[in-house]
């Protein structure tokens, strides 16, 4: 490497290197993954073993290993939906047919090895607090007044090519899992219209806290998902679930570095995700 490539090089860096110096902090977005949690009665479990134990096989000095053994759906825990995750009257996103899309057992179109790192500003919308109460009800639908109240409120209206987090408040229950789950109850979330509010604002991304991105109706389960339809399907919106949006919440933060890849999974419908917020301390 040359002396100007070198100087070109750090010169790209440090501000990077500089702002990182100055001090920030970090939200981990993500829900822990261990057997037992909340998730969609629509994909496989959440499995997790240590098949070989330390002491199983020991070499010559003593030493010894552990390893596990993991099984779980794509769409368990936080995840990212990609494109292909969701079809419509055969169809994926742009027309593509999802029975071609699918042969072989793998997507060959829309699959999540083809979501590039994501690295953007991110925005909360912070739905319940911004109405002053400390949770959405049970079922209640977002509507697209709620999400231009919030931005109003907050006066962090999203971008194109950003990312937008809707806070439910429904986080709160992730510990009690059937709660959380809202068979009974149903789940807040938006609807179709409050969908097509955040498809017309271009996103890279949106998110939420609950285990669907929609507002589930009490007894309904997944029956109907527009949501899914309106942004997977029709706009080309990808969709993170089960996010943990309390800590961003707790300290009013609304703004932020939103980072996040995928598993390189090649033709999966989806993947775990670790998304992180990341702001000046």
């Amino acid at each position: 490497m040359t002396l100007d490539a070198t100087t070109e090089r750090t010169a790209a860096v440090d501000p990077l290197l500089a702002a990182v110096a100055a001090g920030v902090r970090t939200y981990d977005l993500a829900r822990p993954m261990q057997v037992g949690m909340p998730q969609s009665p629509n994909h496989p479990e959440f499995r997790l073993s240590m098949p070989r134990r330390h002491g199983d096989a020991l070499r010559a000095d003593g030493g010894s290993a552990a390893n596990d053994l993991l099984v779980t759906g794509t769409h368990v825990g936080t995840h990212i939906d990609a494109l292909g995750h969701v079809s419509h009257c055969g169809e994926l996103y742009g027309g593509v047919s999802a029975d071609d899309a699918q042969q072989g057992g793998r997507l060959s179109t829309h699959g999540v090895d083809t979501i590039r790192p994501i690295v953007c500003r991110g925005v909360l919308l912070d739905v319940p607090a911004a109405l002053g109460i400390e949770a959405c009800e049970p079922a209640m639908e977002i509507t697209p007044e709620d999400l231009d109240h919030t931005v109003r409120v907050q006066g962090t209206p999203p971008g194109p090519g950003e990312v937008v987090l809707v806070r439910s408040g429904w986080g709160l229950r992730w510990d009690d899992g059937e709660a959380f789950l809202g068979r009974e109850t149903g789940v807040p979330g938006v609807g179709e219209a409050g969908a097509r509010w955040l498809a017309d604002r271009s996103p890279r991304a949106v998110g939420a806290d609950t285990i669907a991105f929609e507002r589930l109706p009490a007894g309904a389960g997944h029956a109907l998902l527009p949501a899914h339809r309106v942004l997977l399907v029709e706009s080309g919106v990808n969709i993170i679930e089960t996010l943990d949006l309390e800590g961003l919440a707790a300290d009013g933060v609304h703004e932020f570095l939103f980072v996040l890849a995928p598993l390189h999974l090649v033709g999966a419908t989806g993947s775990p995700v670790r998304p992180l917020a990341v702001v000046s301390a």
